[in-house]
């Protein structure tokens, strides 16, 4: 049987592999340390052999790019001057490879095929979560949380969190159906219920901000170009004004008080403090990518025993930048920064410039969400990790918005052809 190049890599005409192939990639991201390399190599395989397909679409632009590759290169590189350049190798290969199947992706899929089979992968993710059951406790604070199959109960929120919002954004944006739309909300309710069940303060907090912010960006469409800058300029501002005022009166404090912490955030700002003195050894190039936390070291093994690590793995500095310095210095810092911005600047520049607002919308509120947690978590240093892919996918996918509203569709006007207005791709 021959299978059509269009349904393996052309947008819009794909949605069945494509949603396939998301779908497994979140489930190997939740689960791989549970079940080893095979699900790694399940990973490589959804992805790479598009290359084969069709080389000239899916990678032979990242010519042009090669930006993306910046901070993965320079983790690769780093194996020159690590403390354990075992490790920085093989992470550092690994990373890079990651980044490229995350570029393959942003090529090949589009929103709607992304909402859906995120929504496919995650209910199977959270839906063996809740079969596996398990709870631990936090010796810290003194609390049971539940995990399901995950290590973290932060995994599990960023999952449900993740869960929320596609499902959110499908139901509103991307269909007309009754019926899909039921389907999104009970994945945003199985989402929620395991959010609260988890406990996450940081995964709380991000998701009703970041839903909020796509919520109120969306009203935006209704103007002109011109008015779309103005309100949003004025909208950052005022927000930029509430934080520093909410600031200034103890928010922070009450907010953390509801969720059972202090100001101390359960130790991540002792953690933040020993990230710091810990970058003050090797300030520009850090300690080689992945080789801080390595059994026999004595600062890590010293970390891991005050905060009752007693697996003595994946563990980190709960703030991406931190975690950066230590790791690659103020060069690996600015790395990491520069995808972030770059996206950013790229989806807001679509929205508030182009008809085709949609796309853009829901890779600013993934990245709206990345950026909340950043600062209490590490996301998007790790690879194989669902952060890390989301990030490069946006980047990526903001980069080639223009050139894919050229492809075809599945009928004259579809998503992805320059005519694509509300109405339409909601009637899909």
């Amino acid at each position: 049987m021959r299978i059509r190049k269009s349904a393996l890599v052309t947008p819009g005409r794909n949605e069945l592999y494509g949603a396939f192939a998301v779908a497994v990639s979140f489930f190997v991201f939740a689960y791989s340390f549970r079940l080893g390399q095979i699900s790694i190599l399940l990973y490589y395989v959804v992805w790479l052999p598009l290359v084969l397909v069709d080389y000239r679409f899916t990678l032979a632009r990242l010519a042009h790019s090669p930006q993306i590759l910046a901070f993965a290169l320079l983790a690769c590189l780093s194996y020159a001057w690590s403390d354990a350049p075992d490790v920085t190798a093989r992470a550092g290969l690994q990373y890079l490879s990651h980044v490229v199947c995350a570029v393959i992706a942003a090529r090949v899929i589009d929103a709607r095929t992304l909402c859906i089979g995120a929504m496919a992968g995650i209910s199977v993710v959270l839906g063996y979560s809740i079969l596996d059951g398990a709870s631990v406790y936090d010796a810290l604070d003194g609390t049971y949380s539940f995990v399901g199959a995950f290590g973290s109960k932060n995994q599990l929120g960023f999952y449900a969190s993740l869960g929320i919002l596609f499902s959110v954004f499908f139901g509103l944006f991307l269909t007309s159906s009754r019926r899909a739309r039921l389907v999104a909300l009970a994945v945003a309710a199985l989402s929620a219920v395991l959010l609260v069940m988890s406990q996450s303060a940081t995964s709380m907090l991000a998701t009703p901000a970041a839903i909020a912010m796509v919520i109120a960006i969306a009203g935006l469409e209704a103007f002109s170009p011109n008015h779309r800058k103005v309100f949003f300029l004025a909208g950052t501002v005022l927000g930029l004004a509430a934080i520093l005022a909410a600031l200034n009166v103890g928010a922070v404090d009450m907010v953390l008080g509801a969720f059972g912490k202090d100001s101390t955030l359960t130790g991540r700002t002792y953690l933040w403090q020993q990230g710091m003195d810990a970058t003050a050894h090797a300030p520009w190039l850090g300690v080689g990518y992945q080789a801080y936390w390595v059994q026999g070291f004595s600062e890590a093994e010293r970390l891991w025993h005050e905060f009752y690590i007693a697996s003595r793995t994946g563990f980190h500095f709960h703030n991406t930048y931190i975690e950066a310095l230590v790791e690659l210095g103020y060069i690996g810092a600015a790395a990491i920064i520069l995808p972030v911005l770059a996206a950013l600047r790229l989806c807001v520049g679509r929205l508030l410039d182009e008809r085709d607002w949609a796309e853009p919308l829901l890779l600013l509120g993934m990245l709206a969400l990345l950026v909340i947690r950043s600062f209490f978590e590490v996301d998007i240093l790790q690879p194989y990790a669902i952060g890390s892919f989301l990030l490069y996918y946006s980047w990526a996918r903001a980069k080639e918005l223009p050139s894919s509203k050229v492809m075809p569709s599945r009928e004259p006007g579809g998503y992805g052809h320059p005519s694509t207005n509300k109405a339409q791709i909601a009637g899909q």
